[in-house]
């Protein structure tokens, strides 16, 4: 397995700040190699809430179901769609069965 090496450091790059989970700090680093291919997603997630992607393409689609009905938001189906794609999960068909997201 061909292993990363860093040839640079590019200061011009975003940094993402996570939230701690359960007092843990959550740190992102790009020099480990090939570890997982759903590593992104934590980006996607972080770059998606601070610009509120979601949120400002759910309020482009007219939602026409009964309010009394809705389980999830339609800007969570969006982001749940997205994510799903965006991590190799083309189809999308099942979000709840993947790894991502």
């Amino acid at each position: 397995m061909p292993q990363a090496t860093l040839t640079a450091i590019d200061d011009s790059v975003t940094v993402f700040g996570f939230p701690a989970v359960r007092r843990k700090k959550v740190s992102a680093a790009f020099d480990g190699g090939r570890l997982t291919s759903d590593g992104g997603v934590l980006l996607l997630a972080q770059a998606g809430r601070r610009m509120g992607i979601c949120e400002r393409l759910a309020a482009c689609i007219a939602d026409r179901r009964d309010p009394s009905r809705v389980v999830h938001a339609l800007d969570d189906i969006l982001r749940a769609r997205i994510f799903a794609t965006t991590c190799g999960y083309e189809d999308a068909d099942d979000p709840r069965t993947g790894s991502c997201g």
